[in-house]
């Protein structure tokens, strides 16, 4: 069954430090979220494992998969779907030998380059960024825009789901790019109601006005 990207949360232990990341994961949910991903880059890997656990239990009945950030060891050891990586991280060929032809793995790119390379080595999908400037994230990465993103998703066949700065303001923007999804750190993680903020980003996203222009 092919993964819907459409609402893709990044579920930062930094970002949401002090807060319930599993019942935030659980409001974003049912709000509407399709992929969560673990993201913990403080975390030892005990922790990392336990929190990994916690949330494959929220996500227990709901067809939502969870990915883990970087690291393929806590993904194998909570059973988590797949992983994501970064340019420096572990290479796709590598980590699609561990996980096997059914697990997901994720890759972050900037260039058209670098998506062909991740679709080439095995990736399932692709995150595209930053769309737009953003603060979650230190990176010193060009903003793509809406028009990068599009690029990146003509030069390839796997879906291509765009984060860095999306919100409910933009996130018609980079649907109306091609985008498969929008992947997301504090427009839901920061936002007073997860599930609400999950909702509204749904809702922008998939607005009819998308298809015009």
């Amino acid at each position: 069954m092919a993964t819907d990207y459409t609402l893709y949360l990044v579920a930062d232990a930094d970002y949401a430090a002090g807060r319930d990341l599993p019942a935030l994961v659980k409001a974003a949910v049912a709000g509407g979220v399709t992929v969560v991903q673990l993201r913990g880059k403080s975390l030892a890997g005990r922790a990392l494992v336990e929190l990994g656990f916690e949330l494959r239990r929220v996500l227990t009945g709901t067809g939502v998969p969870l990915l883990v950030n970087d690291r393929i060891d806590v993904a194998i050891a909570c059973g988590a779907a797949g992983v994501h990586l970064g340019q420096e991280d572990v290479p796709v060929v590598l980590a699609r030998a561990l996980l096997g032809p059914e697990g997901t793995v994720g890759v972050s790119v900037n260039t058209v380059e670098e998506a062909r390379r991740a679709q080439a080595e095995g990736a399932s999908y692709v995150g595209a960024g930053p769309v737009f400037a953003t603060s979650t994230k230190e990176t010193a990465l060009p903003v793509l825009g809406p028009e990068g993103l599009g690029l990146i998703k003509r030069a390839v066949e796997i879906p291509v789901v765009g984060i860095g700065g999306i919100g409910p303001r933009n996130a018609a923007e980079v649907a109306r790019a091609g985008a498969d999804g929008i992947a997301v750190v504090s427009a839901i993680l920061g936002a007073p109601d997860a599930r609400l903020a999950a909702e509204e980003l749904i809702t922008a996203y998939e607005r009819q006005d998308k298809l015009e222009g």
